[in-house]
């Protein structure tokens, strides 16, 4: 190589490394001008995760929740983590919106599945004949299909007149089972398939819904899938029967592995 040539190459390698440099530290500022808002109900709160802030009480925040995690992770500006276990979309617009305001960046939230029923859902089908569970998802299928729409729409209504330059990130649900998997009790297999479709379902809505607001919708059945019940490598707990509470909601590997990915993609 000649000198002008190795001079020429230098100078483009110092360019390139320059320019790097420079678009990481703007990366940088850019996450750490951030403020974040969490919202929602368990699946954002952490329920299942373990390590919950005795500060939150009956809320339940984890301190494995993918919200945490992400912030911990990216160091905003501010972090204000409001989701709450049990929570319905009355809820949230009643009791999580106070962190919001017109500086706002970033909100993620989880909500719908409450209000659909499902943990009343589970509790029937886990504990009643296949007929009985069959019918109660038809009746939370029909919910969703009715009346969840509108009350999602007042959630996100809420969300864009408190913060109205924040990009919004939705997030969904997991499917729970892994159909002709591993478990040789429990459900069968018709319930767990209708569970799953409920699942679906579910998502469905809550994704029309946020795209008419204009909210970016994060699915995460594909970062479950392979980590469902009976998959032998589950992310999400079964029935707990000593702590009932954290059945059906991911484990602290779902938080990281499953919701922390999905969120970090979006945000």
């Amino acid at each position: 190589m000649s000198r002008a040539a190795a001079f020429s190459s230098s100078l483009l390698l110092g360019v390139v490394l320059a320019l790097t440099g420079a678009g990481q530290a703007q990366a940088d500022q850019t996450t750490q001008s951030v403020d974040y808002v969490a919202l929602g109900d368990s699946y954002s709160s952490g329920v299942g995760a373990g390590s919950y802030d005795s500060a939150s009480g009956n809320c339940k925040r984890s301190t494995r929740a993918f919200p945490t995690l992400w912030a911990n992770a990216n160091s905003p500006s501010s972090f204000a983590f409001t989701a709450c276990s049990g929570a319905r979309t009355g809820d949230v617009t009643a009791s999580q919106l106070g962190p919001l305001n017109s500086s706002t960046d970033l909100v993620s939230i989880t909500v719908g599945g409450n209000d659909a029923g499902f943990a009343d859902v589970m509790t029937t089908c886990v504990l009643q004949s296949e007929s009985t569970c069959l019918n109660r998802i038809a009746q939370a299928k029909a919910y969703v299909d009715s009346t969840l729409p509108g009350k999602l729409d007042q959630v996100y209504s809420a969300i864009s007149a408190k913060a109205p330059a924040a990009r919004v990130v939705v997030l969904g649900y997991p499917r729970f089972y892994k159909l002709g998997g591993s478990c040789i009790a429990g459900l069968s297999e018709n319930e767990r398939s209708a569970i799953n479709g409920a699942a679906d379902h579910l998502n469905t809505a809550i994704a029309k819904r946020a795209a008419d607001h204009g909210y970016g919708f994060a699915g995460v059945v594909g970062a479950f899938t392979g980590h469902e019940i009976c998959s032998g490598s589950a992310w999400l707990h079964s029935v707990n029967w000593l702590n009932i509470g954290e059945s059906y909601h991911p484990t602290a590997a779902g938080q990281s592995g499953g919701y922390l990915p999905v969120f970090d993609s979006n945000a």
